[in-house]
């Protein structure tokens, strides 16, 4: 479980290729991501340990280590609208 008490997403990293995913805060003012690249290990038969995201309206790609999409803190399976990001978010201690 994460601090917020959530259970990490569960994903297979061989099955990321052209997943889309929202940024729970925007990067770069961008919100939306598709994953267009799993980056093959250099060692044959290792584990699978970084994506690239693109960012939908800008093109820009990021490279990140693919278990941070798991944290829901971060990042949202699907394309989602910033209200919906905004509003699933745990709220603090006060409500």
């Amino acid at each position: 479980m994460t601090a917020d008490r959530r259970p990490l997403l569960r994903l297979n990293p061989k099955k990321l290729l052209l997943s889309k995913w929202t940024a729970v805060v925007p990067r770069g003012k961008e919100l939306h991501f598709l994953v267009s690249k799993v980056i093959e290990p250099e060692v044959p038969d290792t584990m699978i340990e970084s994506v690239e995201l693109e960012a939908v309206y800008s093109r820009r790609v990021l490279t990140l280590p693919w278990r941070e999409l798991q944290d829901s803190r971060q990042w949202r399976q699907g394309w989602q609208s910033l209200e919906a990001v905004k509003s699933s978010q745990p709220r603090g201690p006060h409500g």
